[in-house]
């Protein structure tokens, strides 16, 4: 069999505390954690990894050929990079399991079903092919310095038997072969029917449209989690591309998240089906959502020059994001002319929202009423919307979030900056 070039390492998130559940629930992630516990000199050590496993200690796992690898956090915060080694399969014996496998069609399609059916592990071993680790096979290396499995490496071993209920194709490829490579080969090995799922022939569009009546309800939509996913880790020890910015692309994938996360909550949100759809965000005006994720300094200098903006302004570009998204970032950065019925309602609202002689002067100049004598103005949205604005070191900055109420708008911006 030969390798696949990207196949032969997968990084997998952290994933969340365990509270209240078991670490294995299939057979043969339960032999994984029965290695672990049997080759563990110290017991207590096996206790302390449990524990850092139990409550999301164990940062991402990155499983290659022959190791695993994550970085885990004791208690006081102190963070342990942790590997385990396992003996990958030579290629003579990577061969005997394909051979194997092909003779029996259900050996074949477990696989396909994400299985590891004991059958297959008992037949793999026939052939002189140990699939799972034995006494002694997990071997624990730690820079905390200890010689045997310490907290840090048995807190890695119970997540993997997490991957492990999830993906048997985990513990192929830290005996050698990568998922594509190992269905690849039992295809050339058992031909092409031996690893496609079963066709299932279709019907006649028409037919299909006219029979809607009778179609099952949709799904229930899916419940929203607590918060965004983590993006899979990049601290791997593959050297990045020269022109790669590792820490750039970690920062992106997780506002992506963010993004995806936010998105998914207004699509479950009662009425989302009658809003209008979103109009696809500009360059510039995604540079400042992303500006607001607080990347580093050199990702907020790439953004700030990409976007057009030097880094005071995106820096007052990102507090109008903060308080408002896109429509505070409009009033900021765009003046329009208020005429006709919009007009008229403005002045209505702003002569309603004091008593005439309580009410300040204002000097308008397009949607823009600015206090006379003052350091601070009203801003008016394209929702009618009014929105505060003061004016510090000589530039015009908001102040606050948007209110229905002028008067309202206008004393969050004679609030001083710590009381908004």
């Amino acid at each position: 069999m030969t390798a696949y070039e990207g196949d032969t390492e997968r990084t997998f998130a952290a994933l969340p505390p365990a509270h209240g559940r078991g670490f294995a629930q299939s057979w043969w992630g339960r032999a994984w954690l029965k290695a672990l516990e049997e080759t563990a000199l110290d017991s207590a050590q096996v206790k302390t990894g449990r524990r850092l496993a139990r409550a999301g200690a164990v940062g991402a796992v990155s499983v290659r050929p022959g190791r695993l690898t994550a970085v885990v956090q004791d208690r006081d915060g102190t963070a342990h990079r942790a590997d385990v080694l396992l003996e990958e399969l030579s290629d003579e014996q990577w061969d005997r399991f394909v051979d194997m496998a092909v003779e029996r069609a259900g050996h074949v399609a477990a696989l396909l079903d994400r299985e590891m059916p004991p059958h297959l592990v008992e037949d793999a071993a026939a052939a002189g092919i140990e699939l799972l680790p034995g006494l002694g096979d997990l071997e624990p290396e730690c820079d905390c310095g200890a010689w045997d499995h310490c907290g840090h490496t048995a807190a890695l071993c119970y997540q993997v038997a997490r991957l492990l209920d999830q993906d048997p194709f985990v513990l192929l490829l830290m005996r050698g072969r990568g998922e594509r490579a190992v269905m690849d080969a039992l295809q050339t090995h058992g031909g092409a029917s031996a690893v496609q799922a079963p066709c299932r022939e279709g019907v006649d569009a028409s037919e299909a449209y006219a029979a809607g009546h009778v179609l099952p309800p949709p799904p229930t939509p899916p419940v929203l989690q607590e918060g965004p996913g983590v993006p899979p880790s990049l601290d791997t020890e593959t050297v990045p591309a020269p022109v790669a910015d590792p820490a750039a692309l970690s920062f992106l994938a997780s506002r992506a998240a963010a993004e995806a996360y936010r998105l998914l909550a207004e699509a479950l949100r009662a009425g989302h089906d009658q809003q209008p759809v979103e109009v696809e965000p500009t360059a510039a005006e995604d540079a400042v959502r992303l500006a607001a994720g607080a990347p580093r300094h050199a990702v907020l200098e790439r953004l700030a020059e990409g976007s057009g903006r030097d880094r005071e302004v995106l820096d007052v570009a990102v507090r109008a994001w903060r308080l408002g998204g896109r429509a505070a970032l409009s009033v900021l950065e765009q003046e329009w002319a208020v005429e006709g019925d919009r007009l008229a309602r403005a002045r209505a609202a702003l002569e309603a929202a004091w008593e005439e002689d309580e009410r300040p002067s204002l000097r308008a100049r397009a949607n823009r009423w600015t206090v006379v004598g003052e350091p601070h103005q009203l801003r008016l949205d394209h929702h009618g919307r009014w929105w505060p604005y003061r004016r510090e070191r000589g530039h015009w900055v908001p102040a606050g979030e948007a209110s229905q109420d002028p008067a309202t708008a206008l004393a969050s911006a004679a609030l001083p900056p710590d009381e908004l």
